[in-house]
């Protein structure tokens, strides 16, 4: 059975091919669809999907809107029926059998649509940069690339402490305590690749290496995209965010380029484009992730070397030239601004392979490393190395916990439960944070992570309560967990040291914080039904939990990861893991591959301990694409509207700048005002919405003291552009190609054709693109310059520098658009999307290895490792069984989210503001309406709410 029938099997391809539509005309158009079959999975990575699906099959899903808009750019999932809000369904009107109604047709549509685009991007997306890519190409010993799961590359070298402990120059593999829990530097997650996903490993890409780095004209497609007009600093950055970038101010004596006014009057104003559906708290909720994830840094520091900042050049007339110093004053921007250069793992020339004739580089033309671990460890809270795990301080009165300080000051149930000390003289931290809470990662903090650092080293400390009470209760009974040394003994409560406990209360807080993040905060970012179906298939599938058909599914994805069969392996065991969903695969064994069958799963074999992972041929570590994704700088406001929750919490009492809640004072605020404030406070506001000039005032004028950089203030806007120049990202256009998105083929192509001609939010989008025009030029094209090998025109040829346009017109240099302006000025998106398409497509991707790929996540989660408490607290929110939301989203029943869960834990003087709350990212005081509504309107009770004015 082909890969795309089983896609229909998985969706239901009934949902396609039903013949009942709203019109005559998508009934005929479903018809042609069902009679030309799925489209089969790209093969080259040159004829891919792209998003798009034709006429016919659109119609079928969307009608005649969905249709119409084919033909652009941009995917067509969100224009399918019931993609968007309540105006989007057709259902109530439709008699027919559920399953063949349009909104099952377009729901159903989409999640295959984002099946595909997964398939693909796990088929051709996928470059390490430790050496190993030669092998993924071409295989190894007579066994596809894809097929591989064990590197010579992933070793513990002879340096590494716990190199004889994995097997010294023999086979590796990692046995007794390195099995047992997460290691401190993320080595043995993977039992044969111990080194794999650990702290100082090189940062991978999801974009082949030869179009990497286009600034350096290595390449002659780069050469022919982007002629001589790019260099690290050319279109300058910092025109870029100034004219780009900047929130314009219509109260600039109030807002005082977001330091707001004396005393944090609540009558300071800064502008800033919110989003209708996500909270604050959701802009440091990324933050607090990202930590987790990824760094380039080294205790806080980047290379000593500086560079300059820009506002050195703009185009004038299509010309670059010298920006004289009063077009910098008009502009704002400082030409004297340095950093820090990124800092370079190894950038001599990489080693080539042939690959049939063509020549690959063997890695990019440079490499960093991710000095933290690439898992989903809460190694923010835990540490990454020994340095890091110096900083973390532990109860003295019980080892098991973290160290908290009840607040003589903070009398309430929720203080009792107390606050993160600060750093203390001998602590092991770059100076700019002393005063600020001890904890491992603690560079850029400020109020929001200091807010979740406490709510987490809370919950913490509430498991291990738990825990104790266990023990107290039922000292004999079995716990659950079982130790490598001794696989079959019982563990009973009582014999649960401190250490022990302590690892495991990590185990379970990182899986917690794993599924906030995907069950949670994205389908809030992400507000739309095909996408909280796709991110609750990640997590724990499409199917009914502990169905029979969800076990035989899982049964099945497990073999598929032992396939000989390359597609099987990559693109069939993607399809059904969507069935039982990632988390958790493999964590049965049946003992005759039967459903139902007893389970066999035992801790001293190792193929069950690893067994429910699969990298997919490639080691795993975030790409540096990865990255720049994140860069969401809009989101925060400049001004946070501080409330009190014990007294009128419709009442904005300060607007406090985020500027004044930076390292240390975030700490002195955080213990003045309180946690329970600072959680109303983040949880009513809204975010910036993730668009053009958008960015905080504030964040171009940060005070950063740096040597060699006489202003001492840094913008950081011009910063995410210049990392991603130096880091070789490639420019948006480019980006799209490679990840399997349709080009753009000039500025134009951001405007949303789903607005009217002559509205006001279309001439703003005319507006911005003008300035898109001025800022990065046009060109004379040159038909004879092929630019790219990723992606052809739609009549199979290959596309050239006029992007369709006659040989020799002026076409926009739509090419050199920075990846991280270019989404910013995507402006049709998907309903309910706080990000790009194209950003989304990074998270296709990367979202789901980074459960794939960890045994903590699949295999290994299970009681041998988490206890039968974790397991519960992970499963069930908490330690007191499911609870059900009085009324779920849109009438369905619903589990009180784990998030929520969290806070009425860790904060429980909250509970009667969260009796409202559906998803704790969403504006506390919002009415979230029916079906994914925008509106921006109190609930009950919150009209007087200052935000809604």
């Amino acid at each position: 059975m082909t890969t795309p029938r089983l896609l229909g099997v998985l969706v239901g391809v009934g949902l396609l091919a039903g013949g009942c539509g709203n019109t005559p005309a998508d009934l005929e158009a479903c018809a042609r669809a069902a009679w030309s079959g799925l489209r089969p999975v790209a093969e080259e990575r040159d004829r891919r999907f792209l998003g798009k699906v034709g006429e016919d099959r659109a119609r079928c899903r969307g009608g005649t809107r969905a249709a119409g808009l084919v033909r652009a750019p941009f995917v067509d999932w969100p224009h399918y029926w019931a993609a968007g809000d309540g105006g989007s369904r057709l259902s109530a009107s439709d008699g027919v059998i559920r399953f063949l109604r349009p909104d099952r047709r377009g729901i159903g549509g989409a999640l295959i649509d984002l099946e595909y685009q997964r398939i693909e991007l796990l088929r051709f997306n996928l470059f390490d940069n430790t050496g190993t890519y030669r092998e993924y190409v071409l295989g190894r010993g007579g066994v596809a690339g894809p097929l591989l799961r064990v590197w010579t590359e992933m070793r513990l070298p002879p340096s590494h402490p716990s190199y004889a402990a994995v097997g010294g120059p023999g086979e590796q593999l990692c046995a007794g305590e390195l099995v047992r829990h997460r290691t401190l530097t993320g080595i043995c997650n993977d039992l044969r690749n111990p080194l794999m996903g650990s702290a100082g490993m090189p940062f991978a890409r999801n974009v082949e290496f030869e179009d990497t780095f286009p600034d350096l004209g290595r390449a002659e497609l780069a050469r022919n995209r982007h002629g001589a007009r790019l260099a690290l600093l050319r279109p300058d950055p910092q025109v870029i965010s100034r004219r780009l970038l900047s929130r314009p101010s219509s109260s600039p004596d109030t807002c005082h380029g977001g330091r707001g006014l004396p005393g944090y009057s609540p009558a300071a104003r800064c502008d800033y484009k919110a989003a209708p559906s996500l909270n604050v708290l959701a802009a440091f909720w990324i933050q607090f992730m990202t930590h987790d994830w990824f760094s380039h840094l080294t205790e806080g520091r980047n290379s000593s070397e500086t560079i300059a900042m820009g506002c050195r050049t703009a185009r004038v007339d299509d010309v670059e030239q010298p920006l004289t110093r009063e077009a910098a004053a008009r502009l704002g921007c400082r030409p004297a601004d340095r950093v820090a250069a990124a800092s370079w793992v190894r950038t001599a020339d990489p080693s080539t392979f042939d690959d049939g004739g063509r020549v690959r580089l063997a890695r990019a033309y440079r490499m960093t490393l991710n000095t933290v671990t690439a898992w989903w460890d809460a190694s923010q809270l835990y540490g990454h190395d020994e340095a890091s795990r110096r900083r973390v301080k532990r109860d003295p009165a019980d080892p098991a916990k973290l160290r908290l300080l009840v607040l003589d000051a903070r009398p309430t149930a929720g203080d009792r439960l107390g606050y993160l000390p600060a750093f203390e003289a001998g602590d092991p931290i770059n100076p700019v944070w002393a005063g600020q809470e001890a904890t491992a990662f603690p560079d850029n903090w400020s109020v929001g992570l200091s807010f979740l650092h406490n709510v987490f080293a809370r919950e913490h400390n509430l498991f291990v309560d738990a825990f104790r009470r266990h023990a107290a209760a039922t000292p004999d009974a079995d716990s659950g967990l079982r130790r490598p040394g001794n696989p079959d003994r019982i563990v009973r409560y009582r014999d649960v040291g401190d250490d022990e406990l302590f690892e495991v209360a990590r185990l379970v807080i990182a899986a917690e914080i794993a599924k906030i993040h995907t069950i949670e905060w994205t389908p809030q970012i992400l507000y739309d039904e095909p996408m909280r179906l796709a991110l609750e298939a990640n997590w724990s599938g499409l199917l009914a939990d502990d169905g029979p058909a969800r076990t035989a599914l899982a049964e099945v994805v497990r073999s598929l990861g032992r396939s000989p069969d390359a597609a099987k392996a990559s693109a069939w065991y993607s399809v059904f893991a969507s069935g039982p969903g990632i988390f958790g695969l493999g964590n049965r064994v049946s003992a005759d591959g039967r459903a139902g069958a007893a389970d066999v799963w035992s801790l001293a074999n190792p193929d069950h301990v690893n067994g429910g992972t699969n990298h997919f041929g490639s080691p795993f570590n975030f790409p540096e694409e990865f990255v720049t994704a994140y860069r969401l700088h809009p989101m925060v406001p400049d001004l946070l509207e501080y409330r009190t929750w014990a007294d009128h919490p419709d009442v904005i009492r300060l607007r406090i700048p985020v500027v004044d809640t930076f390292r240390g004072r975030a700490t002195a605020a955080m213990r003045e005002r309180g946690i329970a404030s600072w959680a109303l406070s983040l949880g009513r506001q809204r975010l910036g919405r993730l668009t053009l000039q958008n960015h905080p005032r504030f964040l171009q004028d940060l005070p950063l003291p740096h040597p060699g950089s006489p202003a001492g203030r840094i913008d950081v806007a011009t910063l995410d552009i210049i990392r991603d120049r130096e880091r070789g990202v490639p420019r948006f256009n480019e980006f799209r190609r490679q990840y399997g998105l349709r080009q753009l083929t000039s500025f134009d192509d951001f405007i949303d054709r789903r607005l009217p001609a002559g509205g006001a939010e279309r001439a703003e989008q005319e507006r911005l693109v003008g300035i898109l025009r001025e800022v990065y030029g046009q060109h004379a094209c040159d038909a004879s310059k092929l630019i790219t090998d990723a992606q052809l025109n739609d009549d199979g040829s290959r596309i050239n520098d006029c992007l369709g346009h006659p040989d020799g017109s002026r076409v926009d240099n739509v090419e050199d658009v920075d990846t991280v302006v270019g989404w910013l000025a995507e402006f049709p998106r998907p309903h309910g999307f706080a990000i790009s398409e194209t950003q989304l497509q990074v998270f296709v991707l990367n979202a789901s290895r980074r459960l794939f790929s960890d045994r903590f996540f699949t295999s290994s989660f299970r009681p041998e490792f988490y206890g039968h408490l974790g397991i519960r607290w992970v499963n069930e929110n908490g330690p007191d069984g499911k609870v059900l939301e009085r009324a779920g989203p849109g009438g369905r029943a619903a589990e009180v989210s784990p998030m929520k869960r969290v806070l009425l834990r860790t904060i429980p003087e909250l509970g009667p503001e969260l009796a409202h709350v559906v998803n704790a990212f969403d504006p506390w005081a919002r009415d979230r309406g029916d079906y994914y509504a925008l509106d921006w309107k109190p609930r009950p009770g919150a009209e007087a709410d200052e935000a809604f004015r």
